[in-house]
Formats: C-alpha cells, structure tokens, sequence
C-alpha cells in the first residue's frame, strides 16, 4: 500500500512539472509575441493578450502549478502561454478581439485550491485601434481581480488595454538628464518670451492663451499638449471641412494657408514660438526632446497596426520627420522615420537633431 501511494504521489509530481513546464520561457514569449505582431501587421490580423499576475507576490509561486495546469487544460492548441517576466503569465490569443479575450479570462478558474483568489488580469488587444469605443483604460490603470465564471452586463472587468504598453522602452537615464536640464533651461531663459508671447495672444485675439489636446503618448497612454493657441476658438469645429485640403496624405492633417490661424498665430508658427509651452510636458516627462512627434488621439487611432511603434518611445518636441520630412513626405514615410529614431537613438543623434531643428527655426522654415 505504501508503494502504491508513493507511486501516485511521484506520479503527480510528474504532472505538476509538466504543467510548469507547458509554459514558455521569458525569451520564448516575447520572440512568438513579436512574430504574431508582424504577422497581423502584414495580413491586417488582430489577437490579444492576457497578462496574468498575482495579487501579492508570493501567489504565484503557490499557485504557479495549478495556474499552468488550468491552462494547459482550457487553451487552445493555437493558443501560446509564458513567462513575460518573473511575475507574470502571458497568454496569446491569436485572432481574438479583445472582448472575446475576456469571455477567455472569465472561463478560466483562476481560483486557488484553497478557494482563494491569487490571480488578477488585464486583456491587451493589437492592433489597438479595434479597442471599442468608450474604453477609458490605459497604461497605468489598475487591474481587476479575474476569478472566473459569470459577470453582470457593466462589470469593471470588460477594460481592454493597448498592447503598446507592454513593449515600452525604457528613457535612458542620459537621455531623462538632457530633458530635465533643457526644459529647465528653456523655461528661465525663455520666460521673457514666454510673457510676452501670453499677453500678445490675450490682446490680439478672444480666447484661451494656451491650446490644450489628448495626444498619444508612451505605450499609447493620453496626456495632455500644451501649445500657444495659434487659432481662432472654433478651429476645432471647422476642421472636418477643411480636410479635403490637407497637404499630408493620411490622417494627420497639415494645410500651409489654414484659415483658422490668426495673423499672429502664423508668426508663432514660422518661428515655433508656439511649441515653447511644451518645455513644462518634458519636465513633466510625458514628452522628450528629441522623440517621435505625439499625435492628436482621434487621429493616431487610424495609424496601422506597425506605424504605431513609434509609441514604443517616449515622444518629442523633435524628431528626423521634423528635420527632414515635413509634408514632403507621405505619411506612411513620417511614420518609418519615426521607427527609423525609435531603433537607433543615442546621445550624438539626439544632439544632432536638436542643432538641426534649431538650424530650421532660424531660417523660418516652418514649425514642428
């Protein structure tokens, strides 16, 4: 008898090891999570991904067996689950949309033996612009508790995140001392400027002296521009009828003669006076120097699924489009530049950059 039970006890060791090991490496996830990318950039596919992680941390190594064994269980062949890092489970749901990844996450017990619930999700969904309207989640909201079966019609547990926010690179720390230091020093040393720049725009035009707007930011997380306001007040409402003379092809809209600036706003423009008030964004580190430039969240929501790697980064004031693209390029040009940046910034480029744009401004040749 007691060889019997021994038997049995090694036998399910033998099991519990198996499950573990049915996950993936931390290396092996990202390498297929990066291929199934580039596959549904080129076939215009879509998938999604579950992030599992523990509540408290020790969870996952008393729970790990019984999670990987569920999986193993519930998933589908074509389904792939790993390490994404030391804490948490990745499970890569190949052509399902991001509400079909939560029917997914609700169906698994992700419930301990001991009736406890050690495990939380969030659902990432690529390409992001498929995320359902009237989703308000983002990079940096809290995960919800995922413990399987029925939820009512409304429940929290339905937020689809994009999946840029995974693939984030971190700002070197060079790179995070340049910002602070350059917007610091423009701030004080432009402050002059930047009085005078308020009180013209107050007394030439009705209005707000600073223009505000959502644009997509690292991982695709909002944050808000800030800009001398360059326009009339109702430029916002006027825009759909002038887009059929934008002068840059896809869905960033740029027109050289736009009515809606004022006479002063062009002044701003042609010297970039107008971006100045984007000093306090870098201080704030929802922008860099030197990165791709943010584009306004209702248009960025129309960029392909591989133009938005340039959220991978954090963006900038400036960047390669700025110097030597502008609207004589395509869109889909501006984009590869950006990428172009994203892979190979460094300090000496960054530098380059920046003496390039200022060589721009003062030769007037447009704003950023």
């Amino acid at each position: 008898m007691r060889h019997l039970m021994d038997w049995l006890i090694g036998r399910t060791g033998e099991r519990t090891k198996g499950s573990v090991d049915y996950l993936l490496p931390s290396d092996r996830t990202h390498a297929v999570l990066e291929r199934e990318r580039k596959r549904a950039d080129r076939l215009r596919g879509s998938f999604s991904l579950l992030v599992i992680s523990p509540v408290e941390r020790e969870s996952l190594d008393k729970h790990l067996a019984e999670l990987a064994e569920h999986l193993e269980r519930r998933l589908r062949t074509t389904d792939v689950a790993g390490f994404l890092d030391r804490h948490r489970i990745g499970v890569m749901l190949p052509g399902a949309s991001g509400e079909e990844a939560w029917k997914v996450a609700r169906a698994l017990p992700l419930v301990g033996n001991d009736g406890s619930r050690p495990f939380r999700v969030e659902v990432h969904a690529y390409p992001t612009h498929q995320v359902p309207d009237g989703d308000q989640s983002g990079p940096g909201r809290d995960a919800t508790p995922a413990t399987g079966g029925p939820r009512a019609a409304g429940s929290e547990q339905s937020a689809v995140r994009p999946l840029e926010a995974l693939f984030v690179r971190a700002t070197p720390w060079w790179k995070r001392c340049v910002d602070v230091c350059g917007a610091v020093f423009g701030l004080v040393v432009l402050a002059p400027l930047l009085l005078l720049t308020a009180t013209l725009i107050k007394l030439t035009s009705p209005g707000p002296v600073f223009f505000r707007q959502l644009r997509d930011g690292l991982g695709g997380g909002p944050f808000t521009i800030y800009k001398f306001r360059t326009m009339y007040v109702d430029a916002e409402a006027r825009k759909a009828e002038l887009r059929k003379f934008s002068e840059q092809d896809g869905p960033a809209f740029k027109m050289t003669n736009d009515p809606r600036i004022t006479p002063l706003g062009r002044f701003l423009r042609k010297t970039c006076i107008d971006e100045l008030p984007q000093f306090w964004n870098v201080l704030k580190g929802d922008m860099s120097l030197v990165g791709p430039r943010p584009l306004d969240c209702k248009e960025a929501q129309h960029i392909d699924g591989w133009g938005r790697r340039r959220l991978e980064v954090t963006p900038g004031l400036t960047c390669i489009w700025q110097v030597h693209g502008k609207s004589k390029v395509s869109f889909n040009e501006w984009m590869r530049m950006d990428i172009r940046y994203m892979k190979g910034r460094s300090f000496f480029r960054d530098l380059k950059l920046v003496f390039e744009t200022v060589a721009q401004v003062l030769r007037s040749r447009g704003s950023v």
